[in-house]
């Protein structure tokens, strides 16, 4: 898997790779392929992904702002520097409480060994 939309050897502040945009969510794919994708994301204050599921177990690490997640109907506000877990196979989505920014790593389960 090649990283890409990042400079290598260089310190960033993944916050700051993507931007913010009104009445938007913004995203930045950084990698993917079968078995991960890595992408940084942009809401806009009450911007939403409405609820779906992944084949994947999903992690979301707040970056700025606050966010909604809800899971199967439990609804959790999530702050710059906290992370959760939305479980494969499991109904969830993702609410602007506020602006906010997310870097979200997907793990796809290994067909072969699974």
């Amino acid at each position: 898997m090649t990283l890409k939309n990042i400079e290598p050897r260089t310190v960033l502040n993944l916050a700051e790779q993507v931007a913010y945009q009104p009445g938007q969510i913004v995203s930045r794919t950084l990698a993917q392929n079968k078995a991960l994708s890595v992408t940084l994301f942009s809401f806009d204050k009450g911007e939403e992904i409405s609820t779906h599921k992944s084949g994947g177990d999903a992690m979301v690490i707040v970056l700025d702002g606050t966010g909604q997640i809800t899971i199967e109907d439990e609804v959790f506000l999530v702050h710059a520097g906290e992370t959760i877990v939305m479980p494969a196979h499991k109904p969830h989505s993702v609410y602007g409480a506020e602006k906010f920014k997310m870097l979200l790593i997907v793990v796809f389960p290994d067909k072969d060994n699974g």
